[in-house]
């Protein structure tokens, strides 16, 4: 594991952000949804994220999640990602979301 500075990790904008839309993605890959979140002060912004096997589109549907705002923009097939959705793999690989336990205003970084 290569090791990062306070610095590396301070440049990383690790965001809070609530869930507006899910939106089927037939297109991708692999099963996906596509997600609307706002961030807040950054806006609301759009990305792919492969968690259809563990959460419906009704459940999604205003849980706060943690998402990185300062990449930039990725073309995903046909659609471009303006965020990357975090999450962590579970032992089947599937892909459990980051959230929140607790509600903080959207836009919030992680410290």
């Amino acid at each position: 594991m290569e090791e990062i500075t306070w610095n590396d990790f301070e440049k990383v904008e690790l965001r809070a952000g609530t869930i507006l839309e899910v939106i089927d993605y037939p297109e991708a890959r692999k099963p996906a949804y596509k997600v609307k979140v706002d961030f807040g002060e950054f806006g609301i912004k759009m990305s792919s994220a492969q968690i259809t096997a563990l959460y419906t589109k009704e459940e999604l549907i205003g849980q706060q999640i943690v998402g990185v705002v300062n990449f930039p923009k990725k073309q995903i097939g046909k659609f471009m990602s303006e965020f990357l959705v975090t999450g962590f793999a579970d032992e089947n690989g599937n892909i459990v979301l980051t959230t929140l336990n607790g509600k903080v205003p959207d836009g919030s970084k992680m410290i």
